[in-house]
């Protein structure tokens, strides 16, 4: 009988962090994004965020809300932070 392999957790956080990443570049517009940049400091408005408030909805199934966002504002954070929520969903 063959098992899907089981994916790690590292493996898990890193493929939140790439997706994350593919979202800000395309919302930020840049391609210079690092994991613990700063989203403010890359140009990041509240206008982008809500943007990428929605795209995490519709493209991970994850609610972050406002405050989140604020609280993280890199790539490795927020990441994390939805990793977090996912962990918890039953």
């Amino acid at each position: 009988m063959n098992r899907p392999l089981a994916v790690t957790t590292n493996e898990r956080n890193a493929m939140t962090a790439d997706r994350v990443r593919a979202i800000w570049h395309r919302e930020l517009q840049r391609d210079d994004i690092m994991p613990d940049d700063d989203f403010f400091a890359l140009g990041g408005d509240s206008l982008v965020m809500v943007r990428i408030q929605a795209a995490f909805i519709d493209e991970l199934d994850a609610e972050v809300p406002m405050d989140q966002l604020f609280l993280n504002p890199t790539v490795r954070s927020i990441s994390a932070y939805v990793d977090s929520r996912a962990a918890l969903a039953p």
